[in-house]
């Protein structure tokens, strides 16, 4: 029988070792296959696509991810696939000789896929909130610090205080942490490896590693690891948010509160075009294209050249999917801000160099990095408009037919900052 969206799974009990608690394998949707989703989650996503033509959006915003997949699994066994999905169709002109092929997209969209999700986010925020209550009563606490011999017991903060006072070493208030003994674990764990807590560097030896991190100043945990997002309570008051979004949020309230003006007044909700590269926005795409020509040295006209409609979707896709991660989208190395990508971009000139389309003309980039992209919508392209105005999204090798449906109720779309908050400043 189906787990109904208003029905309470099973929350995990409050303990001192998280690792103890191994979760589950997600199953696959379709088939009898599972996946450790917490070592390997591409792999799960990749199998769900080639072998079962299923896309599922904004996984990383989904609370967890076991119970989400067990819940469909269930409903698709009981029903059919495109009562619960988008559907999407290639090859589907006349001219097309490759066979025609359905994929799937499993979003927020439907009401039932997006009380799923908020009832997750509810449940693990609830399990977190216990497990924060269990370590701050836990009279059995004890770990050595990570720096000296000294061994505390009982009250975690005795020991965050003394690393922080005596050996500068600061990872937050105990009240603002959860599965604190795992993060210790963790820790402790890196630097009997000689590894570097803040680069992940490897050194030969214990008086090597000491030395790389006092004068790279790298005894601190990397505030981009996203990997340590779980050890703090602000990660999981609202879903789809990070502390980093949240304060942005009062910080811009704030400004907003002291600032005595009607600059807004004239502006209307959703009709801003974002730069690809910072968070400038314009309301034509030829003064955005002159701002990253200007600002960026980015020439997007020359990159669209020769392309048509649906390959300058992918490839806009795929620079902003970059940007957001900060990586250049011509060489792919990875950076720590997005100051520093900009940097990159500029000295190594690689900002005026269109990529391999071997990087980005795929299926994948057909989906837009943030719902409403306005840039997407300014992009020309007449002769791929069919009778009826259903539009064929073509491609040198596929096609795709684009089905309708509404995007009203986006986290993005109730909260537009956000879309500013991506990118970094010019």
């Amino acid at each position: 029988m189906a787990t109904s969206c208003n029905e309470s799974l099973t929350l995990s009990p409050p303990t001192n070792d998280r690792r103890d608690l191994r979760q589950p394998d997600a199953p696959c949707l379709m088939c009898d296959f599972s996946f450790c989703v917490e070592e390997t989650p591409d792999k799960y996503l990749l199998h769900l696509i080639t072998e079962h033509k299923i896309v599922i959006s904004d996984v990383k915003l989904i609370a967890d991810f076991v119970k989400y997949t067990t819940y469909w699994k269930d409903r698709f066994f009981k029903g059919q696939l495109v009562d619960f999905c988008s559907v999407i169709q290639t090859n589907s002109l006349e001219t097309d000789t490759d066979p025609s092929e359905f994929y799937y997209l499993l979003c927020d969209t439907l009401p039932e896929d997006k009380e799923l999700r908020i009832r997750l986010q509810k449940e693990k925020l609830e399990e977190v909130l216990n497990q924060q209550k269990f370590e701050r009563e836990d009279p059995n606490f004890e770990h050595m610090c990570l720096f000296c011999r000294e061994i505390f017991t009982g009250n975690r903060n005795e020991l965050f205080e003394h690393m922080a006072n005596d050996h500068s070493f600061s990872i937050g208030h105990s009240d603002n942490l959860v599965y604190t003994t795992e993060l210790l674990d963790h820790l402790d764990e890196k630097l009997h490896s000689l590894q570097c807590l803040f680069c992940d560097k490897i050194f030969k030896d214990r008086s090597v590693l000491k030395e790389h991190m006092r004068k790279k100043q790298h005894k601190r945990i990397n505030p981009k690891n996203t990997k340590y997002d779980k050890y703090y309570i602000i990660n999981y008051l609202e879903l789809g948010k990070n502390w980093e979004s949240l304060q942005s949020e009062e910080d811009q309230e704030i400004e907003e509160s002291e600032a005595d003006d009607w600059s807004d007044w004239n502006e209307c909700a959703g009709s801003h075009v974002v730069c690809l590269l910072c968070e400038h926005t314009s309301n034509s795409s030829s003064s955005l294209i002159a701002h990253m020509k200007d600002a960026h040295h980015l020439d997007l006209d020359a990159m669209k050249e020769g392309l048509n409609f649906y390959q300058q979707v992918k490839l806009i896709n795929f620079i902003r999917r970059q940007t957001h991660q900060r990586i250049c989208f011509f060489c792919d190395e990875e950076f720590a801000s997005k100051e520093g990508l900009q940097r990159h971009l500029v000295e190594s000139s690689h900002v005026s160099m269109t990529p391999a389309s071997e990087a980005w003309d795929q299926p994948q980039y057909f989906f837009p990095t943030y719902e409403d992209d306005n840039l997407l919508c300014l992009l020309e392209d007449s002769s791929d408009v069919m009778e009826g105005g259903t539009v064929a999204m073509a491609t040198r090798d596929t096609v795709v037919v684009a089905e309708d449906f509404p995007l009203t109720d986006s986290i993005l779309n109730e909260h537009p900052e956000l879309l500013s908050q991506e990118f970094g400043s010019s």
